[in-house]
């Protein structure tokens, strides 16, 4: 049986996929392009791939044997799982084994935002420090703030777990499921406005959808405190980058950590001049551990499926009813 991976990943994974089956890996260390993606399925049984790679029927017109897309990565919304579920193809994920690193990422971008710390490293780096001042580059307190989390998903709920027990922070949050998390982190479930209007940080962890899109948008930017950061570590549509230009530029909030974008790699360019945002190149989960994590459960899934087995990960349980 043949796999395919679509870009190189960390070698625990591949390792696994050596030993039972032949794979194939697109060694540009790039996304891959659509000619690429469409010529490495063609005789695959199996496709490894990333977030930048489209899984439509297009691709799985291309690849009559394929009986598993093996995202590596936690979100999926360039997998469109009823066109997998048509082809009779499995699709998964790498849930859970990139929620500390995540976690731990947002933690930083909310503090080195509050705190200033690019631009007073960029401050000290261009010659600008002349000593010690009582207002040189002044930032916001972080320990007993308002955090509001959009999204208590496995991310949110360990970023407000961090934010809670470390920080003595206030936790609020909004959620479709609106699970109750009041004994376990003291923190309260409000709706949208209510949210918006409170957090001195908003955080988002929610996956992309229709639902979902443009969330963040001028409406949302005007309801909240003109002292607020938002932090954006889940998919660069849910925040519309004019509105949050706009809002930077106006002072309708004090400052963003964004490390998602609207149309990636590209950068919204007024983003790009201002003091008042730090630009992360979609860098969350790049730590040696999580990425490790995230192969090898990919790879457990790919060997699950070709083994005739159930993935511990499918996002698409109606394709076992079709086989």
């Amino acid at each position: 049986m043949k796999v395919f991976i679509t870009r190189p990943i960390p070698k625990k994974g591949t390792e696994m996929l050596r030993e039972r089956f032949d794979v194939v890996i697109n060694d540009r260390d790039r996304p891959a392009t659509r000619e690429e993606l469409i010529e490495g399925v063609k005789d695959a049984d199996a496709i490894v791939s990333l977030l930048t790679d489209r899984v439509d029927d297009e691709l799985l017109d291309a690849a009559p044997k394929l009986k598993i897309a093996a995202n590596y990565a936690v979100g999926f919304d360039n997998i469109d799982l009823e066109a997998c579920t048509r082809h009779n193809v499995m699709a998964t994920n790498t849930p859970g084994v990139l929620t500390p690193s995540v976690a731990d990422f947002s933690i930083a971008l909310m503090l080195a935002t509050a705190r200033r710390i690019v631009e007073s490293d960029r401050f000290l780096r261009e010659g600008k420090y002349r000593g010690w001042g009582p207002m040189l580059l002044l930032g916001k307190d972080f320990c007993n703030k308002t955090l509001g989390i959009i999204g208590m998903g496995r991310i949110g709920y360990a970023v407000a777990e961090r934010a809670r027990k470390g920080f003595g922070m206030r936790i609020i949050y909004h959620d479709m499921s609106k699970k109750d998390y009041a004994d376990e982190l003291d923190a309260e479930f409000v709706d949208m406005d209510t949210l918006l209007r409170e957090s001195d940080y908003i955080g988002l962890f929610v996956s992309l959808n229709e639902k979902t899109r443009h969330l963040i948008s001028r409406e949302e930017f005007k309801k909240m405190k003109s002292t607020a950061i938002l932090i954006n570590t889940s998919r660069g549509p849910v925040v519309d980058e004019e509105a949050l230009a706009d809002a930077l530029e106006n002072n309708e909030i004090w400052a963003a950590g964004i490390d998602v974008y609207e149309n990636e790699p590209a950068v919204n360019e007024r983003l790009l001049g201002m003091k008042n945002v730090i630009l992360t190149p979609h860098v969350a989960s790049a730590t040696e551990e999580a990425r490790d994590g995230m192969a090898v459960l990919a790879a457990k899934n790919v060997i699950a499926a070709l083994s005739g087995e159930k993935p511990d990960n499918l996002l698409n349980p109606d394709v076992l009813n079709e086989n």
